[in-house]
């Protein structure tokens, strides 16, 4: 499983966006399909939302990848 990290620029970032910022959906539609498709989980819980609003210390789990979200 790869580890990533991920910054905020501000106060959150939404769950798709984060998906494609880091090249793991090809596109926002893919993104938002990953999603549809119950294949993401958000600490530990499938999502469902396409724009959860990602804060500090939230952590995706997605493809094999995990992404924690840290504080600017």
């Amino acid at each position: 499983m790869n580890e990533h990290s991920f910054v905020l620029r501000g106060e959150y970032v939404e769950l798709h966006v984060l998906l494609k910022l880091l090249a793991i959906a090809d596109s926002g539609g893919a993104a938002k399909a990953m999603v549809a498709d119950r294949l993401v989980r958000v600490d530990g819980q499938i999502e469902t939302r396409k724009a959860r609003k990602l804060r500090a210390g939230s952590r995706v789990e997605v493809a094999g990848q995990t992404i924690t979200v840290l504080a600017p």
